[in-house]
């Protein structure tokens, strides 16, 4: 397509009354937010405060108990559930011990709330003007629809940790669910916004090259290995206090690690004994490392920014990985590391839509 072209078609999609640049802000910042609300997410994990409210009302649950009763209320359902029964046993809990759990589960609704807010009311209004490039009505009713379907999976989560016969936390592979659906929507509103930037300055939609296509590919394998540690508190299994060298690059003083279950098959075993897949996850790393090398090297001639912040996120995530399990999943560098992930994800969307673009 030569330049002339492309620039008639680009000005074709923002003819009117559309404003892509309108747009990209928008879209950046309701990106920001899912990753507000990704860092919440792993607090609300790793703090074990999940399951603390027990019932899913999408609109009057915007509410925190406002009394003494409702408080009392809410901590009654609670301990209805394995988690109280199981983990606090004749100890229990107190009641402001219980507040502290139900705010970060409180805010993580919140935020999710705000989310489909800050998208959704933009969106009608963008539409209703006239504001919308051509071509991308779709793609942004698609990307609300997986927002919406981020709730409905959370929910699913959070159903999976309340019967008598639960665990004391949620399903592994539907928390694995949960985050990865965040993730992906994080991509498609960076990606969105980019092209949305890249029409508002004459340029056309990137498209995904299929050396792109392999890096989103190896990194959610990458994402999906690290949400199913995450939900089943896998990261403990290294064995170690705080800088103990025996949890990485070992695990336990071996380079692979004992007692993994093998009975159900390696498939079973890949996805469901922590042993193997901490092992995996922290192995698979050096692979997407290598992938997103690649990639911010093939761009950094005509988009070094976009290179530099392929380079950072990643250098960054795996050091925090390192130190997470050094630590003994020190709360705070787990938060980190779970932050700088969702940011790894943006900064790869930008990389892989700037080769897109100029392979374009």
């Amino acid at each position: 397509m030569t330049g002339t072209t492309a620039s008639l078609e680009s000005q074709a999609r923002i003819s009117g009354r559309a404003r892509p640049l309108a747009l990209a802000r928008w879209l950046f910042m309701v990106a920001a937010l899912v990753v507000a609300i990704v860092a919440v997410g792993g607090i609300t994990r790793l703090t074990e405060s999940g399951l603390s409210i027990t019932e899913w009302k999408p609109v009057t649950g915007a509410l925190p108990p406002l009394n003494e009763a409702q408080w009392q209320a809410e901590f009654a359902a609670y301990k209805q559930i394995p988690q109280y029964t199981k983990m606090n046993g004749p100890a229990g809990m107190t009641l402001e011990e219980y507040k502290f759990i139900y705010f970060w589960e409180w805010v993580h609704r919140l935020i999710a709330r705000v989310i489909g807010l800050a998208f959704a009311l933009p969106l009608a209004w963008f539409w209703l003007r006239g504001a919308i490039p051509q071509g991308f009505k779709p793609r942004l009713v698609g990307l609300l629809a997986l927002g919406g379907m981020q709730g409905v999976v959370g929910w699913w989560m959070v159903t999976s940790g309340l019967d008598a016969g639960a665990d004391v936390r949620v399903a592994h592979y539907r928390l694995a669910t949960h985050l990865l659906v965040a993730l992906a929507t994080l991509f498609g509103l960076v990606w969105t916004a980019l092209d949305m930037r890249a029409l508002a300055r004459g340029g056309q939609p990137a498209r995904i090259t299929r050396f792109g296509a392999l890096v989103v590919g190896v990194l959610f394998v990458q994402l999906f290995f690290g949400a199913l540690v995450a939900g089943m508190r896998a990261g403990y299994v290294a064995g170690a206090g705080w800088f103990e060298w025996g949890a990485w690059p070992l695990m336990q003083d071996r380079l692979f690690p004992a007692g993994i279950d093998w009975a159900r098959g390696a498939l079973h075993a890949a996805i469901n004994d922590p042993y193997l897949t901490h092992f995996i996850h922290r192995w698979w790393a050096w692979v997407a490392v290598a992938v997103l090398v690649v990639l911010a090297r093939r761009v950094r001639s005509e988009h070094r920014p976009a290179s530099i912040a392929v380079h950072s996120a990643f250098g960054v995530q795996i050091l925090l990985g390192i130190a997470t399990v050094w630590s003994g999943v020190a709360l705070w560098l787990a938060v980190l590391h779970q932050l700088t992930g969702a940011l790894l994800v943006a900064a790869t969307a930008w990389g892989v839509h700037a080769l897109g673009r100029q392979r374009g």
